[in-house]
């Protein structure tokens, strides 16, 4: 017999055993012990302590009705059935069952059959109980395991949870309930959607107004006044907390009639654009229906701005001032209201001082700025010719290397930081050793220019400290502006950047120009190393691709079209873009000063004065007011 065969008969040897141990044994011999019977749960007239679960989602007074027949419903049903005590009817009114927030009465029913005190609750249907398939599956488990068990009776679905054959039903009458919740959110959103499309805007109470019969915003004299004197007490230099102590004092009432006011809510009054007439929609949105959880509206959503909408309290120009006074508080310079500055005439003409501490403007104020002194066919730059001489040689096919290729000791660069902006020691070596510069950005050319000036210079930045004589780079914060800058070079916010700057002299005058496009970008190593092959392309600017890579803290990387080259060829490297307004033959006057520029012409702030005079007044009224009413 060959070993195929043995293995054969072993194995029809096993499966014949096998049967012969299932034909099992005489019943006669087996004692058998009945399980008690499972609870009819319609027949069972056994004592149970029981709760009332009932839940309207709105406090639209029409709801009422609705929530008091439950109630009353569910007490009849209760003394009706036969072994049946009612513990307590716990409800929620004006509460979303998607999620748990804000369900307090359904909480305490959780806790109170934790204790011990229910053994059955009863509710009318699976979404009174709960939308949300996570929740409503998860307390009907977990009150199942309790000793001993809670059971959820559905009157409408006619579903007792402690049936063994419950659950999928459950589940799927759970996934119901909760697919109705998506589709009322997605028609709500539908339905705001058109309105402000059409104009038709959401118009909650608001301080200073009234609605009329048809909903429309109608000053409040009264509470006008205390608008009016928050927005002049912050413009006259006032904070937030200086103003609500104020208002607290004269007895001033808010919208919801408290005489307490908050450094937050006056910050509200201020941020709130209905004050000077117009309505921005939909300034938060929703991204999840279950939780409810607003997230302000970064354009993930359309908005809609309507100016004039309604009669203003504030007028638009002093409302913008309060805003740009509310960026720049953030980075302590209160009280000073911002303002851009642009150079008219001269080499640095389009350029645009930035000042560290203003956080009021953006990218496209800057270009705003920068394109008004331009004619409309004026070009900013058109470069200059180069002329050969007679004996000059041909280096047609010479290239200038790049000095991002050498070491950076002795050179004139700056590194940009989300954080901070550093500038070399060689600069600072360039400008005779001063403290203080001036930095000038030329937006649509990717310029940037630093020029040494005095302390005084309102856009004066520290650059340099000096110890025991020597010189150093200082560190300059640049919270309030970095993002702007970022976001007119197109740089990404998690990398940094270092410029190669060109150092240029023409009699007493002197300035460093950096291009913003011939950049060296230091790509973060933890950004590269999460397994995504294509996480690189991320950081890709100007078709930036990394040079090196290892172990180091940053990855450097430069544009992919240096490649195949070591520099620009010789003659282009003397029309450079940066030089091309700094021609020793051409116009210079590198010392103009920048002159005001305002995004919004004829921008007329309440003077200083006048508003002094008008706080004196409205507080004198106001006190007077409060004296007449006894209070």
């Amino acid at each position: 017999m060959n070993e195929n065969e043995v293995q054969i008969k072993d194995t029809d040897s096993q499966k014949a055993r096998i049967r012969e141990r299932y034909k099992g044994i005489n019943l006669e011999e087996l004692d058998v012990i009945p399980a008690v019977p499972q609870e009819n749960f319609y027949e069972n007239t056994n004592e149970k302590r029981v709760a009332v679960y009932a839940r309207v989602s709105t406090d639209d007074p029409r709801q009422t009705s609705s929530y008091e027949l439950q109630k009353n419903h569910y007490k009849d049903v209760v003394s009706r059935h036969p072994g049946w005590n009612l513990v307590e009817i716990y409800a929620d009114e004006g509460i979303s069952g998607t999620s748990l927030q804000h369900r307090d009465a359904f909480i305490k029913m959780i806790k109170d059959c934790q204790g011990g005190k229910i053994d059955l609750i009863v509710t009318k249907t699976v979404a009174r109980f709960a939308r949300n398939i996570l929740d409503c599956i998860g307390h009907v488990r977990q009150l199942a395991a309790m000793h001993p068990p809670v059971g959820v009776f559905f009157e409408t679905e006619n579903i007792y949870t402690l049936n063994s054959n419950s659950e999928m039903l459950l589940s799927f009458m759970a996934t119901m309930a909760q697919e109705e919740s998506h589709n009322k959110s997605e028609i709500m959103n539908s339905s705001i959607e058109m309105r402000f499309r059409r104009g038709i805007f959401l118009t909650p109470p608001l301080l200073g107004y009234d609605l009329d019969a048809d909903g429309n915003l109608v000053i409040n004299e009264e509470e006008a006044e205390t608008v009016r004197l928050v927005f002049f007490m912050y413009l006259y230099g006032y904070t937030c907390t200086q103003i609500a102590d104020t208002l607290t004092k004269l007895g001033r009432r808010t919208k919801k009639n408290n005489t307490s006011w908050s450094p937050g809510s006056i910050l509200q009054i201020l941020q709130n654009e209905r004050h000077c007439g117009d309505v921005l929609a939909r300034k938060t949105w929703t991204p999840n229906y279950l939780n409810h959880k607003p997230r302000k509206n970064k354009q993930d959503r359309n908005q809609y701005r309507k100016r004039n909408h309604h009669e203003a309290i504030i007028s638009r120009d002093d409302f913008i001032a309060v805003q740009r006074l509310i960026s720049n508080a953030r980075y302590g310079n209160k009280g000073i209201l911002p303002e851009l500055q642009v150079i008219r005439e001269g080499a640095l003409k389009g350029f645009v001082s930035v000042n560290p501490r203003w956080a009021a403007f953006r990218a496209d104020d800057y270009r705003a700025a920068s394109g008004s002194v331009y004619n409309i066919n004026e070009q900013p730059f058109c470069g200059f010719e180069v002329e050969a001489q007679s004996g000059d040689f041909d280096l047609r096919g010479f290239e200038i290397a790049r000095s991002q290729f050498f070491d950076t000791a002795r050179k004139l660069c700056v590194t940009f930081s989300a954080e901070c902006i550093v500038f070399s020691t060689e600069c600072i070596r360039k400008f005779d050793k001063a403290l203080y510069i001036e930095m000038l950005v030329h937006p649509s050319e990717h310029l940037l220019v630093v020029r040494p000036c005095t302390k005084e210079i309102k856009n004066a930045v520290q650059w340099a400290k000096r110890n025991e004589g020597q010189y150093y780079s200082r560190i300059i914060s640049c919270a309030a502006y970095i993002k702007t800058l970022y976001e007119l070079f197109g740089w990404k916010p998690a990398c940094k950047y270092r410029v190669r700057g060109i150092y240029r002299q023409k009699e007493n005058e002197a300035v460093v120009v950096f291009d913003m496009r011939e950049t060296e970008i230091f790509i973060p190593q933890d950004t590269l190393s999460s397994g995504r092959e294509t996480k690189v392309d991320d950081f890709r600017i100007n078709d930036i691709q990394p040079f090196t890579a290892g172990p180091k803290k940053d990855i450097m990387a430069y544009p992919s079209s240096w490649a195949d080259n070591f520099g620009n060829n010789y003659y282009r490297h003397a029309q450079a873009r940066e030089l091309a307004a700094f021609d020793s033959q051409g116009i210079w006057n590198i010392n103009e000063e920048g002159q005001p520029f305002s995004d919004s012409p004829g921008l007329n702030v309440t003077s200083a004065e006048v508003i002094g005079c008008e706080i004196k007044q409205m507080i004198c009224n106001m006190e007077q007011e409060t004296a007449e009413n006894g209070e």
